[in-house]
């Protein structure tokens, strides 16, 4: 790779390292991919082997669900896009993120919807920013809510009708309207047109926050019926880790790589077993979840063993669940600590506890390479920030916010000990 391009890779740190731009990082380069939709057994081994022959292995599923694979360079980057190309399962353009899974009660096709938005969003070549995305939410049980998107539509009801909301999270949006599901394309697209027209860094908070909703009326009175007075309504926090009914009848298994990432031949290996028990398909999913799909109920069981035995998380009180961390050093070149190393010495003491560290997040500790805090920009009952002087600690804030000391990495895991004790007798 000549000067430019390498200086093209800096440039794009906080943009989204997609396929065809790399972002370079401390283990090499890291591209980032949102799956088009659920993958054959096949392609996601083949997938797998293409990250072991070109990166060094690392495959990471996001908070978002997508993919993200570690230690490409600047000769294999480019043969690794080249076969995930011939592979088919790349999303490109504007992310449009959908239910995984067809639920027996979802209301919409909503991988139909989203593929209908790429193509539709692809035509129209907007000038949009780096991270807008779409979310497609036809699910009532593992649902999006959680997902932050500058436009979000959200199945309800019988009809069935698609509410409309802009910016936020899917308790934070601001609601407009609903629509027919046949003109999602162009409420969609009326909307980021608008957002086009704002700039290309705009966003849809930014221009709610300036222009107020008035400056969506145009684009949402072609299409829609404007917003009554009641919202959708909130729904528990969805759960991938677990048993997931299909409307066919048979059944999807949720499994979480621990702190989000496995090595390729792990897998690989999962994917074998889940494909000889009847997976037909293999397909991401928020948070940092793998959903193995299309298991005859009665092989089910054997493949969350097989799980378990591999090292996922196969169940949801799995205290792994409870912590957030990123990579850290040396993966990451702003990391100070080695925060997924780091993450795995403090399991045994939240494992002590069900309530360590109790907070309204359900994640108990973050542990953060720098004050970035990538893994979780929310505040946690417990924050750890690799410094210069050592580990900060933070009590019930993110990572940005100010220390209340600083100790040595190597006592973290029995100052954490400590917490989880105070905590104990505090709540006892």
């Amino acid at each position: 790779m000549n000067g430019r391009a390498a200086g093209a890779l800096q440039q794009r740190r906080g943009a989204c390292p997609g396929l065809s731009v790399p972002m370079l990082t401390g283990d090499g380069l890291l591209v980032r991919m949102m799956p088009a939709g659920p993958m054959a057994p096949n392609a996601f081994a083949e997938l797998c082997a293409a990250a072991r022959e070109h990166g060094n292995g690392t495959l990471e599923v996001t908070a978002r669900g997508s993919l993200q694979v570690r230690g490409l360079t600047p000769q294999s980057a480019p043969r690794f896009a080249s076969a995930v190309a011939m592979l088919g399962i790349a999303a490109e353009g504007v992310p449009v993120i959908a239910s995984p899974l067809e639920e027996p009660d979802a209301a919409i096709d909503a991988n139909r919807v989203a593929a209908e938005l790429r193509c539709m969003l692809a035509r129209a070549r907007l000038a949009l920013a780096a991270k807008v995305s779409v979310v497609v939410d036809g699910a009532p049980r593992l649902h999006l809510d959680a997902l932050s998107a500058d436009v979000r539509l959200r199945a309800v009801g019988p009809r069935p009708l698609l509410w409309v909301g802009l910016g936020g999270d899917g308790a934070s949006a601001t609601w407009l309207g609903t629509i027919r599901p046949d003109r999602a394309s162009d409420a969609v697209l009326g909307l980021l047109e608008v957002l086009a027209a704002h700039g290309p860094a705009a966003r849809a908070a930014d221009v709610l926050r300036t222009d107020g909703i008035r400056a969506f009326d145009a684009a949402a009175d072609n299409c829609m019926e404007r917003a009554s007075d009641t919202p959708p309504p909130s729904r528990p926090p969805a759960e991938p880790i677990g048993l997931h009914p299909l409307r066919d009848g048979r059944l999807a298994v949720g499994v979480v790589p621990a702190f989000g990432h496995a090595h390729a031949d792990t897998l690989r290996e999962l994917t074998r077993i889940a494909a000889a028990h009847g997976a037909e398909t293999i397909r991401p999913a928020p948070p940092r979840a793998l959903l193995l799909v299309g298991l005859d109920p009665a092989n089910a069981a054997a493949v969350v063993r097989a799980a378990d035995a591999l090292g996922f998380v196969t169940q949801a009180a799995d205290p792994r669940r409870r912590i957030a961390a990123c990579p850290g050093a040396p993966a990451c070149a702003s990391g100070l600590i080695p925060a997924r190393a780091l993450a795995a010495t403090l399991v045994p003491a939240l494992a002590l506890a069900a309530n360590a560290l109790t907070g309204p997040d359900p994640v108990a500790i973050h542990i953060s390479g720098c004050a970035k805090g990538c893994a979780h920009p929310r505040s946690a009952a417990l924050t750890v920030v690799g410094t210069e002087q050592g580990c900060a600690i933070i009590r019930d804030g993110s990572a940005r916010a100010a220390p209340c000391r600083h100790i040595d990495p190597a006592d973290l895991a029995a100052e954490v000990a400590r917490l989880v004790v105070e905590n104990g007798a505090r709540h006892g």
